[in-house]
């Protein structure tokens, strides 16, 4: 692209049995193949299997999983809860990153009880720690505050009016009594819910996060964010909360693995963010012997018999590249990848098929949600701390990690009080809020190309609309953060997509892995799950693709290792 230079990197493997592995993606996705492909085989030390070489197409490992740095504060892009259910993420991440075995700066500041490793790093002297946080999220509707997921408390039913409650209550029972055919998410979320609960808080919030009416979105996005969550759900939480109160298990995360994914009470999360963790793993990787090329974007994918031959990127300088491959690993977004054959194709002269035109149009056909992150360092919020939870502040602070904002007069859809997540995210913990407004919108619309001035006030504007701050006179300090292809979405051509999975697991040597890799919402932890499949194929020469495509899907998976 606009370069007439081009070489060729890389060299044949001297030793035979070493594998050639090219890993597309600096996220959590392909730092974690590159990480498990170059363990030893056996676990003794032995030299590595693989050459593996990453490339990614930014500066900064993470993908969305990554933290924003601007003036002393930083910014996690989407607010990354670190929990799962499967054990060997749990465990991994703690191999990166150590529980704290002293309490975090506000915990030891306020007195609050904290679940602590013995032996653990102390945060106030090292930065290399996970922390162990209280979640606290709320939703923001009529002008009132309701806990996320709902809550079966008296508070609830008081913020809602007994006429509402009524209404709450009878449309819940009809739904149990007349199900709906599971044709979309409206109908999935009224299966659950019940319609009353379903237009209070599902329905308009959905719509701000996609852009389009529930009952346009494919159930499956459903299964796999809500899983078992449900008025059900949410009975058998509260009363397990009941009976296991006095045992000491409520609360921390290793009792919580027993609860809906979307009902933890407790999370870690790395001193500085989840890019903490994930510029960590990238040096890892880098001293295992990994190739890390940032500033490297994917441009062509060369085939031969069905199998990926080579990879081509440009460098930040306009240097084309080919990497010959006998392995690709692939996170970058489908229709992308897509476009990289068709390119491979051209560029070879013949040697590489064409993509055909159904898998073309699917994969042209997918569709995406951006969002904007408004980042707003302020003197004070006006909302009241009137939970049981000390806070700091004067006055303290909410102790609420999101409000997600159901109130249909305003575009934002969630507020992260990152003060909340990590103390250590803030210049000023004890004097300044830090708090970072999403908005989910298409790239190329009229809200992704306000300027960063007029998207900054719209942000001022509706925080003060909303009674959560007094004005612009307490903003110190603003940032604002666009973000590509966040959420691959479940409409237009996406009731197809099997045709275009069919087409790419026709390549033996290719796998896709990670949220955009397979064009499916998943968690972080998911996205790891799809390559820790993906490398045990490779090293078992397995061309099934399909323990690494189930990843998120089976009921199974999502009974015993879903993550929030």
């Amino acid at each position: 692209e606009g370069s007439a230079v081009s070489q060729i990197d890389g060299m044949v493997p001297q030793d035979g049995q070493t594998t050639r592995v090219v890993v597309i993606g600096g996220g959590p996705a392909g730092l974690t193949a590159a990480h498990e492909l170059l363990l030893p085989r056996d676990g003794q030390g032995e030299d590595a299997p693989c050459q593996v070489t990453l490339l990614e197409a930014s500066s900064e490992f993470g993908g969305i999983s990554r933290t924003v740095r601007h003036g002393g504060n930083r910014m996690d892009i989407g607010g990354h809860r670190f929990f799962s259910k499967d054990e060997r993420i749990m465990d991994w991440w703690r191999s990166v990153l150590p529980l704290q075995g002293a309490p975090s700066y506000d915990d030891a500041r306020l007195g609050r009880p904290s679940h602590l490793e013995e032996g653990g790093p102390d945060p106030a002297t090292c930065d290399d720690v996970m922390l162990r946080r209280h979640r606290v999220s709320r939703i923001y509707w009529n002008h009132h505050f309701f806990d996320y997921p709902i809550s079966l408390k008296p508070a609830t039913f008081r913020n809602m009016g007994f006429a509402q409650a009524m209404r709450v209550g009878l449309s819940y029972l009809g739904s149990c009594v007349h199900k709906l055919p599971e044709d979309s998410l409206e109908s999935f979320y009224v299966n659950r819910f019940g319609r009353a609960l379903y237009q209070m808080f599902f329905e308009g919030y959905t719509e701000k996060l996609w852009g389009r009416h529930p009952s346009q979105i494919s159930a499956d996005w459903g299964a796999q964010r809500v899983k078992g969550v449900s008025v059900g759900a949410l009975l058998k939480n509260a009363v397990g909360h009941l009976v296991h109160r006095g045992e000491g298990t409520s609360g921390s995360a290793e009792g919580d693995k027993k609860v809906e994914t979307s009902l933890i009470e407790e999370f870690w999360y790395p001193k500085y963010g989840p890019g903490q963790l994930w510029e960590k793993v990238a040096r890892l990787d880098a001293d295992a012997g990994c190739d890390i090329r940032l500033n490297s974007r994917v441009t062509g994918i060369t085939e031969e018999a069905g199998e990926v031959r080579s990879v081509t990127y440009i460098d930040e300088g306009g240097v084309s590249h080919e990497l010959p491959c006998d392995v690709l690993v692939s996170s970058m977004p489908l229709k992308d990848l897509v476009r990289a054959f068709d390119a491979g194709a051209s560029d070879a002269a013949g040697a590489s098929q064409p993509v055909p035109a159904d898998v073309r149009e699917v994969s042209e056909g997918l569709p995406y949600r951006d969002f904007v992150t408004v980042g707003l360092l302020v003197d004070r919020l006006e909302l009241p701390n009137r939970t049981a939870i000390p806070t700091l502040g004067d006055p303290p602070i909410v102790p609420d990690c999101w409000i997600y904002v159901q109130d249909s007069s305003v575009k934002v859809g969630r507020i992260q009080v990152f003060n909340n997540w990590s103390p250590y995210l803030v210049a000023d913990v004890e004097d300044t809020v830090w708090v970072g407004l999403e908005y989910f919108c298409d790239e190329g619309d009229d809200f992704w190309e306000k300027s960063e001035a007029d998207t900054v006030a719209q942000a001022i504007s509706e925080l003060t609309q909303m009674g959560i701050i007094r004005g612009p006179e307490c903003v110190r300090d603003t940032h604002r953060e666009r973000v590509r292809k966040a959420y691959p979405a479940y409409f237009d051509t996406y009731d197809r997509i099997d045709e275009l999975v069919g087409w790419l697991d026709s390549h033996p040597n290719l796998f896709c892995v990670g949220r955009n890799g397979q064009h499916r919402y998943n968690n972080m932890d998911h996205s790891m799950a799809t390559a820790f499949a993906a490398v045990e194929d490779i090293r078992a020469g397995i061309t099934d693709r399909t323990n690494v495509w189930s990843v998120n899907t089976e009921e199974s998976y999502q009974e015993t290792k879903g993550a929030e």
